[in-house]
């Protein structure tokens, strides 16, 4: 039958609601327990023929001559209701079987009994709508099996789907997880700003818009807070995490979207050797408590974060595999390899320091980790404490899983002095075209002037789960983006 069709009998059967004075989309429920509760105290209710009400979504409807069994579902747990015509009012019965559909909303008082199978159920006295549905759901067997389609009604997705239900449930456990962790160990949440007329944090593109009451541009912010959790810290402040939104206008992949959810946090007193014991514990920590273990398939990689986690030394990697020196690079030099590696880039917007960032991606594909990246040149990270070691290269790390980087920490750089001459070098490559270098931010760097303390920082986005789940980071959101359908 053609939807126009369905839809019309369904506004057909909403008016003879209507009609008989029944509201179809009444805001009171008189609902005593949830189908999950109703089906874990169901021997208790049935020995004490407790009168209940349960109320949820029909998922299915089954005739049998005067008699139906309908099986609905609230979100906690699918319930069969039986009713009987004999045990009814009949006019309630007949409506019943007149203007319920699958998809309906409804409530159902009766008795707990079970089923000559064996099946805990509902013997039904009365019913009442909830709410109409005027379009049906679709099949549960079959689902809806477009990419696209799932994306744009992902409330039918997940209410077919237990296995995304669950999904989402982890989701909010590993960011809880996550959370937990933090305030455990006396870190302050915080909210800090998402408009911002200077973007910091990250390499990356940024969204514009325009504020009218200020009458001026404005960005989305590319990290969840960094300069400013970097300034409290200043303020005294020396544990603080945000856990948030942020948007980059960049690419989309199985590993990139333009609005995600990342965590960053600071502390100060600590540096970044710290940090990656710290990190190692904080994974094998959110993985236990979330999955209830420390093993994953990710993609072709199986990875076991209770192994000893590898170190990967940046410039020692490409030296060997490209013949490259990443920290006195030759720009010539580099465009040949990337070429004799058929490796594309944009020749009109290149430069060096993208270059080695590419020949790096080359390489990162194939380690399976979990592993820390060390040694990366100074040029590479302009927020970063350069190491007592080596000035050329600073203290920071990321977390490799399956070809990928997943988290990212580092010494915080607190000397003003080189702060803003590292600034000004990133502005040099905005002016040049490079629109994902970092922006100078002059009053950050004034506050780095009142004295921050040594710190350490993190981040990691909802990679790092869709990761856990063997999924693109597309398919971990509830609602991904889609361009308006024609």
């Amino acid at each position: 039958m053609a939807l126009e069709d369905i839809r019309s009998g369904r506004i057909a059967a909403l008016a003879r609601l209507r009609e008989r004075g029944i509201d179809p989309f009444p805001s009171h429920t008189a609902r005593t327990h949830s189908a999950q509760q109703f089906l874990d105290t169901h021997t208790a209710l049935e020995n004490n023929h407790e009168v209940v009400v349960i109320a949820g979504r029909v998922m299915s409807v089954r005739g049998h001559g005067g008699s139906i069994f309908v099986d609905i579902f609230d979100g906690t747990a699918r319930v069969q209701n039986y009713l009987q015509k004999d045990k009814m009012e009949e006019d309630a019965f007949n409506l019943f079987s007149e203007v319920v559909s699958v998809g309906d909303i409804i409530e159902c008082t009766g008795v707990a009994f079970t089923t000559k199978r064996g099946m805990p159920s509902l013997s039904v006295s009365s019913w009442r709508m909830l709410a109409k549905s005027l379009r049906p759901i679709p099949d549960e067997w079959f689902g809806i099996k477009d990419e696209e389609e799932r994306y744009r009604k992902r409330y039918l997705d997940i209410l077919l789907s237990k296995d995304l239900t669950d999904r989402f449930r982890r989701r909010s456990a590993f960011w809880n997880a996550m959370r937990q962790y933090l305030l455990n160990r006396e870190y302050v949440e915080v909210e800090t700003p998402i408009f911002e007329t200077t973007t910091g944090g990250a390499d990356a593109r940024p969204f514009v818009t325009h504020h009218n009451a200020l009458n001026m541009d404005i960005y989305l912010r590319i990290s969840a807070g960094e300069l400013w959790q970097k300034r409290l810290m200043v303020a005294g402040l020396p544990k603080t995490f945000e856990i948030g939104r942020i948007f980059r206008n960049e690419g989309m992949s199985s590993e990139h979207l333009q609005d995600y959810t990342q965590i960053e946090f600071y502390e100060a007193f600590k540096d970044y050797e710290e940090g990656m014991e710290m990190l190692t514990d904080m994974y094998r920590s959110v993985a236990d408590s979330v999955y209830g273990t420390r093993t994953f398939t990710i993609r072709d990689f199986v990875v076991d974060l209770d192994k000893e986690w590898e170190r990967y030394d940046f410039c020692t990697i490409i030296k060997n595999e490209f013949g490259i020196d990443p920290l006195a690079p030759n720009e010539d030099d580099v465009r040949g390899v990337l070429r004799a590696h058929r490796i594309a880039f944009d020749a009109e917007a290149f430069n060096t320091v993208r270059g080695i960032d590419l020949l790096w991606k080359q390489i990162r594909k194939t380690l399976s980790g979990p592993g820390f990246l060390i040694g990366m040149p100074a040029y590479l990270e302009p927020l970063a404490k350069r190491s007592k070691k080596d000035p050329r290269i600073v203290e920071r790390f990321q977390i490799i899983l399956a070809g990928s980087e997943v988290g990212k920490g580092f010494s915080e750089l607190n000397d003003p002095i080189d702060q803003a001459k590292r600034f000004a070098k990133q502005q040099a490559l905005r002016d040049a075209g490079d629109d994902e270098a970092q922006m100078n931010d002059a009053s950050y760097v004034e506050a780095l002037e009142y004295g921050m303390p040594p710190a350490f920082g993190f981040g990691v986005s909802e990679r790092l789960f869709s990761f856990f789940e063997n999924i693109s980071v597309r398919e971990g959101q509830l609602f991904p983006l889609l361009r308006p359908k024609q």
